[in-house]
């Protein structure tokens, strides 16, 4: 073992270990400053205030590390709600099997989850001749942004792209996604508007500004649910 690679080796554990210090101390203060306490799953840079936020990349003193394919790194029964935006189709449908088993543990009794994610039927009707102006106009956005290739506007190659591109693994019809959290053991699992909820804590959460409007509500469904034992 050379003195380069000894010293390269040695930073890297210093690193692991200031990193897992620094998830620790997001927890326990988290954890001592709120007594509602809400985990948001997948945060990346839209960061909701009375949340714990989380990422699986981070190197902010306000976001957790968390690796939403792997177990938690909380009690049983920790956090009243969950809200994950468009996340859960980043990883394979088994591993969101697993984040929304973790989830219902990590929930407590009456606690919900608010899940949005990109729904297969919205993303199929783009390729219907029938189609709304809104659609037309989600179609020539997402042509102009991702496949500027496309001949004549062709919404085949942004349903195509929308399968391929951002990393996405799995798109949710919501019978499939429904069916996912009723087999983790969620139930009352109601379909929501983005941004509306039933529950005032699960209102307003979803990150709009991020695409022009009516464009993120056109192409998105979101399901609650809640964990009853």
């Amino acid at each position: 073992m050379t003195a380069l690679y000894r010293s390269v080796r040695a930073a890297a554990v210093d690193l692991k270990r200031s990193l897992l210090r620094t998830d620790a101390k997001i927890v326990a203060t988290y954890f001592a400053t709120h007594k509602l306490r809400r985990l948001h799953v997948g945060c990346g840079t839209h960061l909701i205030a009375g949340f714990l936020n989380a990422d699986l990349s981070s190197t902010s003193d306000h976001v957790l590390r968390l690796d939403a394919t792997k177990p938690f790194p909380f009690d049983d029964g920790s956090f009243d709600y969950i809200f994950s935006e468009h996340m859960i189709e980043h990883i394979h449908y088994l591993d969101g099997l697993n984040m929304l088993s973790e989830c219902y543990r990590v929930l407590k009794k009456g606690g919900k989850i608010r899940i949005s994610t990109p729904d297969l039927e919205r993303v199929m009707a783009l390729g219907r001749h029938d189609r709304t102006e809104l659609q037309n106009a989600y179609i020539a956005w997402s042509v102009d942004q991702f496949a500027s290739f496309a001949p004549d506007g062709d919404p085949t190659f942004v349903i195509n792209n929308f399968f391929r591109d951002w990393g996405h693994q799995f798109i949710y019809a919501r019978k499939t996604l429904a069916a996912s959290l009723n087999q983790c053991g969620f139930a009352d699992i109601t379909p929501c508007r983005i941004t509306e909820s039933s529950t005032p804590e699960l209102r307003h959460l979803e990150n709009e500004g991020r695409m022009p409007s009516g464009f993120l509500a056109l192409e998105t469904m979101t399901l609650e649910a809640t964990k009853q034992d």
